[in-house]
């Protein structure tokens, strides 16, 4: 079914409403193969973009299994197995595969993203609570101060002019997050530096672990260059003044992530070390800063291509807000702002495959799955399976709101993750991007720049490509 908008057309002396249907908006995706390549094109794809390597019976299937070398990979698909995979078979499968276990180790150490067992289950008891849903309320006038001093600077630039939405989302989930995990001071001076090594860290990362695909021993030492080493180096000593700075904070009435988890303790009574501090500071700004930013700058274009889309928004900002600034009590009320941030995460999730290794044999769907094997539940795929959601491809916000449209259940639609590893950030991001959204948003439309060839990548994130041009102009 097309959308329609009312357009005015002058008839003699009165004016009236004709109608023109608009067309769905079906935003970019890589090109999707009939026969699957060889494992030497796939591996080449991989390593450039993690997309590709995708074909047209992928999307559709329910269980998938693929030989890579000497490794199984088996794709999850439909929300029965991987509940299976992620759920009931928790403890076979939650270690993460090789390849995202050596591509972050070197910066996020043992932190929760990449640790598993033990490790894993008595870290998350000490620093889930610390960024709980319960405890937004608490950081939403940190999220709403930092968003408006980016409104008053987008004011400041003048109409028409030209911004990176990718950048300018960067930068301002990385103000929110470095506020709120340093403190409020402490965040206006590192914020910058922690971004910039983190976008050379990803940028330089190996994508593939030939490795552990080869069957190697894992203990086989990965090369790291310098041009890992740098910017691990600039993150973590940025890190180490933080946590040593940490008393100075804590005299003035700062709160802060950095002081929850320094003044955390375990079931033992104990206080969390200095480099499992480090190493969950570092989880949290990745994840909190990273994923964010790419939603919202999807978002930005996504809207700047769907007028019916984008009025709709408007319109709810308008008549919610009133002119006003949002403060938290007003997220629940913005249902279509929330949907287009759901639909945003639908295409294009920040992290597109999630991957575990199998510790032990096990099964799934039936299928016997080997120890060692690589269990994959592949969001990129699942949230555009035709047999789970009506015109997968197309951007349409209201699905999440008409409750009759198709759409899975929760184990069908999982930009968080699903089960006991569902991200522990899940509120704090959706409440920032709703926020950033509903305050700039209510100002300025932001429209893509002429030429501009979006297209999506997918590296440890996924990224509209390495920038993305657009203009800004008042409401």
């Amino acid at each position: 079914m097309t959308n329609s908008v009312s357009v005015p057309v002058r008839v003699k002396d009165a004016e009236i409403l004709a109608v023109e249907p608009e067309e769905d908006f079906v935003p970019p995706y890589p090109f999707r193969y009939e026969k699957t390549p060889p494992v030497w094109t796939l591996i080449g794809l991989a390593k450039r973009n993690f997309l590709a390597i995708w074909g047209l019976e992928d999307f559709q299937s329910r269980l998938r299994s693929k030989k890579i070398f000497s490794r199984e990979l088996i794709v999850c698909n439909r929300p029965d197995v991987v509940r299976e995979a992620f759920q009931t078979n928790h403890e076979i499968l939650q270690r993460k595969s090789p390849q995202m276990r050596h591509a972050l180790e070197p910066l996020l150490g043992d932190g929760l993203f990449i640790s598993d067992s033990e490790t894993w289950t008595k870290r998350r008891k000490v620093v889930a609570p610390i960024i709980h849903g319960s405890r937004v309320k608490g950081f939403a006038p940190i999220m709403i101060d930092t968003i408006e001093e980016k409104r008053i600077e987008w004011a400041g630039l003048g109409e028409g002019a030209e911004v990176d939405a990718l950048a300018e989302m960067a930068h301002l989930t990385a103000e929110i997050i470095s506020r709120t995990i340093f403190g409020r001071q402490l965040g206006k001076n590192y914020a910058a530096e922690v971004v910039e090594g983190f976008s050379d860290y990803q940028r330089h990362i190996n994508q593939t672990d030939l490795f552990s695909l080869l069957g190697l021993p894992e203990w086989l030492p990965r090369f790291r260059g310098r041009a890992i080493k740098n910017p691990v180096k600039r993150i973590t000593s940025v890190l180490d003044e933080i946590i040593d700075s940490y008393e100075l904070q804590k005299e003035n009435g700062e709160a802060s992530v950095i002081g929850g988890l320094l003044e955390a303790r375990d079931e033992d009574g104990n206080p969390l070390s200095r480099d499992a501090i480090r190493s969950e500071a570092a989880v949290i700004f990745m994840a909190g800063h990273e994923t964010t930013a790419n939603t919202l700058a999807w978002a930005w274009y996504l809207l700047s291509q769907s007028g019916t889309a984008r009025r709709k928004l408007q319109n709810e900002l308008d008549t919610v807000l009133g002119g006003r600034t949002p403060t938290f009590a007003d997220v629940k009320n913005l249902s279509f702002t929330k949907a287009v941030i759901e639909e945003t995460l639908r295409l294009y999730p920040p992290v597109p495959i999630l991957a575990r290794e199998a510790m032990a044999n096990t099964t799934i769907g039936g299928k016997p799955i080997a120890k060692g094997s690589l269990v994959l539940v592949v969001p990129w795929l699942m949230h555009r399976n035709p047999v789970l959601w009506s015109k997968p491809d197309v951007f349409e916000p209201e699905r999440f709101l008409n409750p009759k449209a198709k759409k899975p259940n929760k184990y069908g639609y999982v930009p968080f993750s699903i089960g006991p590893r569902i991200c522990a950030g899940l509120q704090f991001g959706m409440t920032e991007a709703i926020l950033s959204l509903a305050i700039l948003a209510q100002k300025f439309d932001l429209k893509l720049k002429d030429g501009t060839n979006v297209q999506p990548v997918a590296r440890l994130t996924l990224r509209p490509g390495e920038n993305l041009p657009m203009t800004l102009h008042s409401r």
